[in-house]
């Protein structure tokens, strides 16, 4: 059975077709000029690192267009932090990148590597676990988070392990639910936010664990979030829609089957206002570059609300 990401990329490829040639073209382009002679991908600043070398993979992969010396150029950049230390967010971009390499390109660079690296994963992620069911993002913390426990499971589908006392982790992502109807990150926090509410769907569906109570409350609290510009905000505090917490409602309505609840056409609007003419999307309307994350972010807004 597919896991989380798979069905999402495969939703989210399906979106991507029905755009137009010229816009898949254009940020293709941006998307392989911006591939780093080490074959990795960069942020704004700094070299390449995992991250976002993850979201121009899968941007790639949605235009079809990981491919040839793109493809390998990203698979040798893969295969040199193999060995590194990352954060649990690097893990699931380089597991996730690497499996659309094999996917797309045929490229398994995991060929060479110790057979038993999935279990040395899976131990890893074990000591992150804390006693709420959650887990926390460095082995210092203390306090579970809702976006890191969410990223531990994917990397659990990844590597194919079962997650560990799913329902002592469901109780844990529903004790995350507010008032508003949405989910925080932190115990402590008593304002929901767009993207933890996102993860928290997330892991719900994969538990099985969404109610009738449940999805509508969550729909009310994203409901609210769309603005004037006919994108989604952060959170009640920020006023400014901007296409990561765009991209990350849609996913979580189209998880609740629910996209017609809010105006699809004002977010498409929106999201298509982030375009950059040569190439690439920006964050918000007041932000004056481009880069490989939010590119992702605006193909896949622009896709589910194609599907």
């Amino acid at each position: 059975m597919p896991g989380y990401l798979e069905t999402l990329t495969a939703r989210l490829t399906a979106g991507v077709e029905r755009l137009s040639p010229e816009i898949r073209t254009r940020h293709a382009a941006y998307l392989k000029k911006a591939q780093n002679p080490d074959g990795g991908f960069s942020g704004r600043e700094g070299g390449s690192d995992l991250y976002y070398t993850g979201f121009a993979l899968r941007g790639l992969a949605l235009l079809g267009e990981l491919s040839g010396p793109v493809a390998e150029g990203a698979a040798r950049y893969l295969k040199s932090r193999l060995h590194g230390q990352a954060q649990i967010i690097d893990f699931v971009s380089l597991l996730y990148g690497a499996l659309l390499l094999q996917g797309s390109a045929g490229v398994d660079i995991f060929e060479d590597a110790d057979p038993n690296w999935p279990e040395a994963v899976a131990t890893t992620l074990e000591q992150l676990r804390r006693e709420d069911g959650g887990y926390v993002k460095t082995i210092e913390s203390s306090s579970s988070s809702t976006y890191n426990t969410f990223l531990v499971v994917l990397c659990q589908q990844l590597i194919g392990r079962e997650i560990r006392e799913p329902a002592k982790m469901l109780e844990f992502v529903r004790s995350r639910r507010r008032e508003d109807g949405g989910f925080v990150e932190i115990t402590a926090m008593r304002k929901s936010g767009t993207n933890p509410t996102a993860a928290a769907i997330g892991l719900l569906k994969i538990l099985g664990g969404v109610d009738h109570d449940l999805r509508e409350g969550t729909l009310d609290f994203l409901v609210e979030m769309q603005n004037d510009e006919g994108g989604l905000t952060a959170n009640t505090r920020i006023p400014v829609a901007d296409l990561l917490s765009t991209f990350t409602g849609l996913v979580t309505l189209a998880n609740l089957d629910a996209l017609d609840e809010i105006d699809r056409d004002r977010a498409r609007k929106f999201a298509e206002s982030m375009q950059c003419a040569d190439g690439g999307f920006h964050m918000a309307v007041l932000d004056p570059a481009a880069d490989v994350e939010y590119t992702f972010y605006g193909l896949g807004s622009l896709a589910i609300l194609m599907s």
